[in-house]
């Protein structure tokens, strides 16, 4: 196996043990303001090669949230999250695409394309998987301010974990 396949398996693995033994747990809102979730696997996508295929990224959105699910015993909110956020994502590399397009080995990650960059890829992408997930689990229209204060909550806590992510691990692919 080549080496971008061998950290990405690494980082599904760390990302993965992060949210379910130590992201699971955090109650930031309390018991009676559980409005606020940290979601720090949706990076596994984030990080893929730019060239993968769409449909082995979108296999692996699947895999990533059906694993995640395992562990929060949701019935499949986690899955469809990752597999939205898996379809969007080639939409945003491209509305993001610098003007000289990406090379073929490209990752979208800080040390090549710089954390400005980096940070509105992984906030477009980031608020788009928070919104979702929390639509799948209301599944209810009725309840949009509801779930418009939990995407914004949780997105802010998410991102911040992201960049905390970045800045501990500084993936180079």
């Amino acid at each position: 196996m080549n080496r971008p396949i061998i950290r990405s398996i690494w980082r599904f693995i760390i990302l993965v043990l992060i949210q379910v033994l130590i992201l699971s747990r955090v109650n930031l809102g309390g018991a009676e303001f559980n409005y606020i979730q940290i979601f720090v696997y949706p990076l596994f996508l984030l990080l893929l090669p730019i060239s993968i295929a769409r449909g082995w990224l979108l296999a692996l959105g699947f895999l990533i949230g059906i694993t995640v699910d395992m562990f929060y015993n949701s019935p499949g909110m986690h899955a469809g999250a990752a597999v939205f956020s898996a379809f969007i994502r080639p939409n945003m590399l491209s509305a993001l695409e610098p003007r000289g397009g990406y090379k073929i080995n490209s990752v979208p990650n800080i040390r090549q394309f710089g954390t400005n960059w980096f940070f509105r890829y992984a906030s477009s992408v980031l608020s788009l998987h928070v919104f979702f997930y929390f639509l799948l689990e209301a599944f209810d229209l009725t309840q949009i301010p509801q779930i418009l204060l939990k995407s914004v909550l949780s997105f802010i806590a998410s991102i911040g974990m992201v960049g905390i992510y970045m800045l501990i691990f500084n993936p180079k692919d």
